[in-house]
């Protein structure tokens, strides 16, 4: 799968990094061999060794519960998304209150609708109001539900409830985890503090560098005036207190109907497909070839973030090919047909 964090975890050291000793790791080793691991057993193991422990650190069994659902929900969810590597999602968020008399509704689900038109899929949080819109909107077929077990409110919606794409998460740190995981755009309409929440932090791990930037579009229902209140507090607090600088304000964009909405996503992936870390390099995918004239103007606008060198347009790097291979090559990231940007920069953002 992509990497979501814009490649920091795939950049990361594979060599085990703990070790129980020689006889343990050993046995461990066999262990994970007998089993059949063929993927990444390296991985597996120092997983184990965690395990192992765990059992030693005399934590409290609640503790030990939280870890272990944790890594069971996180195994399940990313087994589900697995059979559908092939295809680009966008994640709708919105109010679980909102009802199907109210404007906004009609327009998330119009906008879920023309999106899997588009061969996209639609990930919701799988409850009613704008979730139930959005998956309304691109059928049973082409959605995700990414449920909260809750004591009030939260139930899975006529259209997800029952299929094998609807996962439910104890934990909401894990289910926040996968909304940015596994989806390319975020689509955000009117809500509370859940919608609030899980905007927030989207435009947090962006800004902060520890996920990939893609789309943030923010829709209402026609004429509505949600966003721009929403905007005015950014401008007249955030901002002139110096929470939050200029640049920030490009992460997301309101955008003043469905048709804008899907433009802006479509447009964000034209020519660029992924990035990700090589070493000490950023690599940057792309559908096609930019002219020469294109390299030069992209080497003369940032060259205060290049280290050393310049911005080079080439082709797969041998680790990037043997990767693939082994993980299998999605229809929207075949290294086949992604000439690659090799791009020595000091952080992800440009």
């Amino acid at each position: 799968m992509e990497d979501f964090t814009a490649g920091t975890t795939q950049s990361q050291p594979t060599r085990r990094q703990s070790t129980l000793g020689a006889e343990w790791d050993i046995r461990i080793k066999q262990l994970v061999a007998d089993w059949g691991a063929a993927k990444s057993p390296d991985l597996i193991e120092e997983i184990i060794i965690t395990a192992l422990k765990m059992a030693r650190d005399k934590m409290g069994t609640g503790d030990l519960k939280l870890m272990n659902r944790s890594l069971k929900e996180l195994r399940y969810a990313a087994k589900m998304f697995s059979g559908y590597r092939q295809f680009r999602k966008v994640c709708v968020f919105g109010s679980a209150r909102t009802p199907p008399s109210e404007a906004q509704y009609k327009v998330a689900e119009d906008f879920a609708r023309k999106m899997v038109a588009h061969n996209y899929m639609v990930i919701t949080g799988g409850g009613d109001g704008i979730m139930g819109a959005a998956q309304r909107g691109a059928g049973r077929e082409h959605s995700f539900g990414l449920n909260i077990r809750l004591p009030f409110e939260q139930r899975a919606n006529e259209t997800i409830h029952g299929d094998p794409k609807l996962v439910n998460f104890n934990y909401f740190f894990t289910r926040k985890l996968n909304f940015v995981k596994e989806t390319h755009a975020f689509a955000l309409f009117p809500g509370g503090f859940g919608t609030m929440d899980e905007g927030f932090e989207v435009l947090t791990l962006m800004q902060t560098g520890k996920a990939r930037i893609i789309p943030v579009v923010l829709l209402d229902k026609p004429g509505g005036t949600y966003w721009e209140t929403w905007m005015k507090f950014l401008t007249e607090h955030l901002f002139k207190l110096g929470y939050v600088s200029s640049e920030d304000f490009h992460f997301f964009k309101i955008v003043p109907n469905v048709d804008e909405a899907i433009r802006e996503i479509l447009h964000f992936y034209s020519v660029y497909q992924s990035s990700r870390w090589v070493g000490e390099r950023l690599v940057i995918r792309m559908s096609h070839k930019l002219p020469k004239k294109a390299i030069a103007e992209l080497n003369q606008t940032f060259a205060d973030i290049v280290r050393t060198g310049e911005i080079v347009q080439g082709s797969a790097f041998p680790q990037e090919k043997n990767e693939a291979e082994m993980a299998g090559s999605d229809q929207h990231s075949d290294p086949k047909f992604v000439p690659l940007r090799e791009v020595e920069e000091a952080s992800t953002r440009s």
